[in-house]
């Protein structure tokens, strides 16, 4: 009894004794794994803290980008020219595993020594005549009337004085500005009967036929609200307030009508224009943006203008299509166009990339900008990139400042501009696997990899341009103008726009003055309406200018000509 009582004590011990382990253990398991939670929380706050400041510091690069464009825009000039402190050492790239040969390696020193020479002989000139040209007063142009005013010395009369001769007399010219004046012509239809006549047949004058059926309004003041609104930016509500001044109070509702009948009778020739355009073989698109009123949404929205530019044509043309930036609108502008079509890389153009008869080229201004945003994200890449496309439009200007033809152009440019795109190719592709591809250098060298072929294209015909600058230098004054009067009213409004702003490209385009132009079309467009044999393209302000009926003097004379023969 005793040994088996000693015997169940002895285990009861060995489990008391395990019991206790156990519990130390479970102890020790409990602490280690309140540490190892207590460390886990701490690493994911840490993690957590980290992703924070990855957010943040995104967010910061973003916002650095941003205001490094701004101060761009502001501050900075937006030239593709080369930068002033150009360094020969930004030369000196390894170009790694993909190399240039021999041979073109030698063409690009040869092509960099001559463009720098020439560089050089361009910054001389522009010193030269900057020192000779010293600050001067320019004359009054010569098509400003003139009124003399004799003024003779105190106590004069013709009696007792003696006039000298006109040649000693001093003179002094002073500019005065006389204001406009708004003047209401009646036009009397008189009633006669020939002398001859025995039927004694009554016959009456034929009135003058206004732009506008049933409105007073002639073709001088509507060109003078046009030009107003769509050359020189000023809102229709503010030349009411200045019509006001003059003595003329007009309601806008009337201005407004005005407008939307003004744009009707231009509309045959915008249609005309833009056939005139789609039939070249060489044209520009780019798109801007328009705000928009939204009933429905009690808001601006943001739309889009299309501008196509005819490059050897000197014609433009403004579309607007419920202000949509879609596929199915340049499908629909370019469905019969065949030729080279030049873009700045919007993804949409990429669908003509390959078809038939098309041939697409894109824009240098549009890459160099890529890297001018890069500039302090990576410095050193950057200024060599520019210095490259730098060099490209070296070669434009050597060819503009020789008056070169399209051919000699094409021959300067493959014996130039060849060997900097050909090394300029290299370059990015080595490059391009040694940065970050979501980094600004980075998207501007795989921008300039995705487009170069189309962006070499332009050296294979004199005719094609560097970049799209023509067809971006037309979109300014409808960024200018929205900044006057913020927004259209309605999709319709921007279309009758549209219409204005082609009118007012293709003036500039030719060189010709749009409101001297405006005024011979309202005066002379219902002379088409019933002949259907005459070309409205007529109208085309190339077509007119030499008519002389476009300058400003000579416009002030047929203007002041017309009222002669009203009154």
């Amino acid at each position: 009894m005793n040994e088996k009582l000693k015997k169940y004590r002895d285990l009861v011990s060995g489990l008391v004794q395990k019991l206790d382990a156990e519990r130390q253990r479970a102890s020790r398991l409990e602490h280690e794994l309140s540490q190892y939670r207590e460390g886990k929380s701490l690493a994911d706050r840490l993690s957590e803290k980290d992703d924070i400041i990855n957010r943040q510091k995104r967010t910061i690069d973003k916002l650095n980008a941003q205001l490094d464009w701004l101060k761009r825009k502001v501050c900075g000039r937006s030239s593709e020219k080369r930068p002033s402190s150009y360094d020969p050492a930004q030369l000196t790239f390894d170009f790694g595993e993909l190399s240039v040969s021999p041979e073109e390696e030698e063409a690009y020193r040869k092509a960099h020594e001559e463009l720098d020479a020439y560089h050089q002989q361009r910054k001389d000139a522009a010193e030269k005549r900057r020192s000779e040209n010293q600050p001067s007063r320019r004359p009054i142009p010569e098509g400003i009337r003139r009124e003399r005013i004799d003024i003779y010395p105190e106590g004069y009369n013709e009696e007792e004085w003696e006039l000298l001769s006109d040649k000693l007399c001093e003179r002094k010219v002073v500019l005065h500005r006389k204001p406009a004046e708004y003047v209401d012509i009646e036009y009397v239809l008189h009633k006669a009967v020939r002398k001859d006549d025995i039927e004694r047949t009554i016959r009456c004058a034929t009135a003058p036929q206004t732009p506008i059926a049933k409105s007073y309004a002639g073709s001088t003041v509507l060109d003078n609200l046009m030009v107003g609104k769509y050359v020189d930016s000023l809102p229709f509500y503010r030349q009411i307030e200045m019509m006001k001044r003059l003595g003329m109070d007009i309601p806008p509702a009337t201005v407004s009508d005005w407008f939307k009948d003004v744009a009707d009778l231009l509309r045959p020739l915008y249609y005309r224009i833009r056939d005139l355009v789609m039939d070249t073989d060489h044209i520009q698109a780019d798109e801007t943006t328009v705000p928009i009123v939204d009933d429905e949404k009690h808001r601006t929205v943001k739309g889009y203008l299309w501008q196509i530019c005819a490059v050897t044509r000197k014609l433009l043309f403004f579309h607007y299509n419920k202000g949509s930036r879609s596929k199915d609108v340049a499908l629909g502008l370019f469905a019969h166009f065949r030729g080279a079509l030049q873009t700045d890389g919007y993804a949409v153009y990429d669908y003509y990339e390959g078809k038939d008869g098309v041939q697409c080229l894109n824009c240098w201004a549009h890459t160099r900008r890529g890297f001018d945003r890069s500039m302090n994200n990576d410095a050193a890449r950057s200024k060599y990139a520019i210095e490259q496309i730098g060099l490209l439009y070296e070669v434009e200007r050597k060819a503009d400042d020789e008056d070169l033809t399209c051919d000699e152009r094409r021959d300067l440019r493959m014996r130039l501009a060849v060997p900097i795109l050909q090394t300029f190719e290299v370059w990015l592709k080595n490059e391009a696997p040694k940065v970050l591809p979501k980094s600004p250098i980075g998207k501007a060298i795989n921008y300039a990899i995705d487009h170069y072929d189309c962006l070499c294209r332009y050296v294979i015909d004199g005719r094609y341009r560097i970049d799209t600058n023509l067809v971006e230098n037309g979109q300014r004054p409808v960024a200018l103008t929205h900044k006057n009067y913020l927004f259209c009213k309605n999709h319709d409004a921007v279309e009758d726009a549209a219409v204005m702003y082609t009118i007012r490209g293709c003036c500039k385009l030719a060189g010709v003055n749009v409101e001297a132009w405006l005024t011979y079309f309202l005066d002379q467009v219902h002379e088409y309406d019933n002949y259907y044999s005459l070309d409205i393209a007529d109208f085309l302000p190339s077509s007119l200018a030499s008519k002389g009926l476009l300058k400003t003097s000579e416009r002030l004379q047929y203007i002041s000509e017309t009222l002669r023969k009203s009154l």
